[in-house]
């Protein structure tokens, strides 16, 4: 097709209500030309809310394109990573377990009382910490009990916490004691008010020894690392 009857061709187009970028597209030329060739052609006020009806459309599903593919992206990101600290920790070895789980309870975990309690709402963290506690201190997993605290306005939401939790931590219903319900006055609910289910607390039947060996390693771990750390620090100031 010449130049000319594509010019025509264009302007008809246009004159239809057809966008610029769509001419351009099925013509097979550039926008550049098909603005200059129908640059005098006046849309009526219908084909211009038409082509920026069109317009806003193609922009919502290129937004949308576009979230799919970072949301993609991400999803890779995280399932590589996970692939990659599996293999890393495959072989994890006892002595890292411990000190991961020492570090863990040095943060979050009770040491101001001679009580062995652990406190979160990441339900990994804390299963993390029971497998812990039984695998380290030879306890029996019945020696554990759960509290479960959660905004007073959850009240209604309890059993279903409680069996969230239960399922989550593998501990019985009848290890749970009573509800701490915190009186906090929300001024507002949330978006996730259904799927929110507070902290859980975790704490050993007769703790004492263990309290105290946990302690003893957390002090150790602390002496150790701080003796090894000024070591490596005068070599280097000495080299």
């Amino acid at each position: 097709m010449s130049k000319f009857d594509l010019k025509i061709k264009a302007c008809n187009m246009r004159r239809n209500g057809e966008s610029v970028k769509g001419i351009a597209k099925k013509l097979g030329v550039s926008k550049g030309s098909v603005s200059m060739w129908t640059r005098d052609i006046i849309l009526t006020a219908e084909q211009i809310r038409n082509l920026q009806e069109v317009m806003h459309k193609g922009a919502a599903i290129g937004r949308m394109k576009t979230i799919i593919i970072r949301k993609k992206r991400r999803e890779k990101v995280r399932k590589d990573s996970i692939k990659n600290g599996v293999k890393i920790l495959n072989n994890i070895k006892e002595r890292e377990f411990l000190i991961a789980g020492l570090a863990l309870y040095w943060g979050e975990g009770s040491k101001k009382t001679q009580e062995v309690e652990f406190c979160n709402s990441d339900p990994k963290m804390i299963k993390f910490l029971i497998d812990w506690l039984i695998h380290f201190f030879d306890i029996d997993k019945d020696r554990i009990k759960c509290k479960l605290g959660i905004n007073e306005i959850h009240a209604a939401r309890e059993q279903l916490v409680k069996e969230y939790w239960s399922n989550e931590v593998e501990i019985p219903l009848d290890r749970f004691l009573k509800t701490n319900f915190k009186k906090v006055q929300n001024k507002k609910i949330y978006e996730n008010f259904e799927v929110h289910y507070g902290t859980l607390t975790i704490s050993v039947l007769r703790p004492t020894i263990i309290y105290h060996k946990i302690i003893g390693l957390i002090e150790g771990l602390f002496i150790v690392e701080q003796e090894k750390y000024k070591k490596i620090s005068q070599g280097s100031s000495v080299g």
